[in-house]
């Protein structure tokens, strides 16, 4: 292999590369990233067994050849090469790959050629375009209801399912909360399998890295999902999973049932008492109480070493519902996902579902489990 590449040509992808092989552990294949040069083209690709990546960039390629190196440090030396060309040879007698540019001479050691085995290829027939900062968006509002736990299974994926209405539900789920986005895209309401896919959490941070925010293709093929950038240079692929979702409408519908009440609050002045209400949770008390009223709503937070807080806020109120509870950590997560000035709670009762939406989120879901009210008495004292 003899190739000369300009390192502003290549950076962005190797960078990229790196991002997805591990740093230490696993095997030593898995920690290169492979070189592969053809056709006027250098190939990158690097895997971590699961997520595969691929980019071609433009070289002037004298030998063709294929080189797997030690993916950080290569891509640590290049970073730190100024702009300009740089000529990347294998040196045949040490078997160690020669990395030049002007009177700066370094050597890598190389790994055997039979390591390396063939990536996925990008299946071309039924493509989708799809847009990238839109599916960035749609990976920050579920990934954080998506669980953490490899071993939850289904609840750490992400559900991506076609529906009949020829709307498409992506849906995240952890337990404790539930989030779900609807949109239409004809395309890929036509690719999706009757029963949806299922990607894990930690690929879906993993293509967000990758994601910009221009249009990429998609397709599905051989238990893979694929993603290619508009000018298909680059390729990234991770596994699909094949568990069983929960079936979601069983809570879904009791948002709808006629004894459920509903709260209308100002979104921002909402978040800001919350976010001060916070100074005062505790490890043992890390919930805010909300004591309901028809115009308005009084917010309480208090523990034992760090004292008490109580704020109150207009909203409007429908329901026999006197007193819920929230994690208020998370429902400030929660609210800072949506876009709409006033949000609508559908309360279903002091232990029961709560949905939120919003008017100018119209096809944004989130469900939150309040938690359960314990009336605490800090101080007793008996007579004696």
């Amino acid at each position: 292999m003899y190739l000369k590449v300009f390192k502003e040509d290549v950076i962005d992808g190797l960078q990229k590369a790196a991002n997805i092989i591990p740093a230490k552990t696993g095997a030593a294949y898995l920690r290169s990233i492979w070189l592969k040069a053809e056709a006027g083209m250098v190939h990158v690709l690097s895997t971590d067994s699961n997520i595969e990546f691929r980019g071609s960039y433009n070289a002037e390629i004298t030998e063709e050849g294929l080189a797997g190196v030690q993916g950080r440090a290569f891509v640590d030396l290049i970073r730190k090469l100024p702009a300009g060309e740089i000529t990347l040879r294998i040196d045949k007698e040490t078997a160690s790959l020669s990395i030049e540019q002007g009177r700066r001479k370094y050597k890598l050691p190389t790994n055997d050629s039979t390591w390396f085995q063939n990536f996925s290829d990008y299946p071309e027939e039924g493509t989708v375009f799809w847009s990238g900062d839109f599916i960035q968006e749609l990976i920050d509002k579920l990934s954080f209801c998506i669980s953490d736990e490899d071993s939850m299974e289904a609840i750490a994926c992400m559900s991506i399912k076609p529906k009949e209405d020829n709307t498409i539900e992506a849906c995240g789920l952890n337990g404790h909360q539930f989030s779900m986005q609807r949109f239409l895209n004809d395309d890929l309401h036509a690719l999706l399998p009757a029963e949806g896919i299922l990607v894990q959490k930690k690929y879906l941070m993993e293509l967000k890295k990758w994601l910009g925010t221009d249009e990429v293709e998609l397709n599905i093929d051989n238990k893979r999902l694929f993603f290619r950038a508009g000018d298909k240079r680059e390729t990234f692929s991770l596994p699909l999973s094949y568990y069983q979702y929960p079936d979601y409408t069983s809570f879904v519908s009791k948002l709808s049932t006629p004894e459920a009440g509903s709260l209308e609050v100002g979104r921002k002045d909402m978040m800001a008492a919350l976010d001060r209400l916070l100074i005062f949770n505790t490890d043992n008390n890390r919930c805010t109480y909300f004591d309901l009223e028809s115009s308005e709503i009084s917010l309480t937070s208090q523990g034992q070493e760090v004292g008490s807080a109580v704020e109150s806020l207009e909203a409007t109120f429908g329901g026999d519902l006197k007193r819920i509870a929230f994690p208020t950590r998370n429902l400030i997560e929660i609210m800072n996902h949506y876009q709409s000035d006033a949000l609508k709670f559908t309360l279903t009762g002091a232990e029961g579902p709560c949905g939120l939406t919003g008017t100018n989120d119209p096809d944004y879901l989130v469900i939150v489990m309040p938690m359960k009210i314990v009336e605490e008495t800090y101080y007793s004292e008996e007579e004696v």
